[in-house]
């Protein structure tokens, strides 16, 4: 099986990682990630604005299995708009995973939602989003490639938890009364896309979430604790200084079903809350 992966960032590495692919493709922007990326066995080609690799469209005519791990653009997806033509034309590629958010699903007001709930898209990255799994569902209904879409919430893991934030000095406990967000783990993120590649039907959408939505304070209370440190003080939301971005994430309320994940595609999340997640990373060191 050969790989190709645009947009091989945190999370396509670890589907390699766990993956066992013959060979893996992947984009990236910059030079330095393209020396980095050959350092852990992955063929790097570099895809932006400014650069397109010519030897895309020959890759793309030999994977197997096609990984989309880029943000759109206002017109939707970048690779598609490039590449549209050559993916549908390849004749080895018959399974697509696109990775999104369950940003698309808007506020719920602490409420649950799954994938039959309806995308009310808030923000602009949120409509950009939709359009983009739009436009994959489409050149898989006008081809006879699988594509899946996979919407994920908070990644963390290795490299990327509140557990280093600590040791930096830069975790915060923000309190915004009511709130809860779905997080994941990269290491179930990769076994989702390993479980799509192989089982997913034509045109299914999956939350990749876990099981337990929670007050972001509370797992930065829970990191400090299983290290041995005094939590940061708690921060009220309006008081808080946050990015644009990082306030539009609040702005979202809701709980995700990972029900279909499970049913459908048998993943048994390995790390099925915060509280498992970051032990193992504690216990990792």
């Amino acid at each position: 099986m050969a790989l190709f992966t645009f947009g091989h960032g945190y999370s396509a590495a670890e589907v390699v990682r766990r993956g066992s692919f013959a060979r893996a493709i992947g984009t990236v922007r910059s030079a330095a990630k393209a020396e980095r990326l050959a350092g852990e066995g992955v063929e790097a080609r570099l895809f932006g604005e400014d650069a397109a690799d010519p030897r895309i469209p020959e890759d793309l005519a030999v994977a197997d299995r096609l990984l989309v791990s880029i943000p759109p653009g206002a017109g939707g997806d970048p690779a598609l708009a490039a590449y549209g033509e050559a993916i549908a034309a390849s004749p080895s590629i018959d399974a697509i995973v696109y990775l999104s958010t369950i940003g698309v699903y808007g506020d719920a007001q602490g409420g649950w939602v799954d994938e039959e709930t309806p995308p009310t898209a808030e923000s602009a990255r949120a409509e950009a989003r939709l359009v983009a799994e739009a436009q994959w569902l489409a050149l898989g209904a006008r081809t006879s490639k699988r594509v899946a879409i996979l919407r994920l919430g908070g990644i963390y893991g290795p490299g990327r938890n509140p557990i280093l934030q600590l040791r930096a000095g830069t975790a915060r406990r923000i309190v915004k009364p009511g709130q809860v967000f779905n997080r994941i783990h990269v290491a179930d993120i990769a076994q989702a896309v390993l479980a799509a590649f192989e089982r997913a039907p034509a045109g299914r959408i999956y939350n990749v979430v876990d099981d337990a939505p929670a007050p972001p304070q509370d797992v930065v209370a829970h990191a400090a604790a299983l290290i041995g440190v005094a939590p940061p003080p708690e921060i009220p939301f309006d008081e808080a200084e946050l990015s644009p971005m990082g306030r539009s994430f609040y702005s979202n309320n809701k709980r995700v079903s990972n029900a279909r994940l499970r049913a459908e595609l048998g993943v048994e999340l390995l790390y099925r809350s915060y509280r498992e997640g970051l032990g193992a990373l504690a216990a990792e060191g």
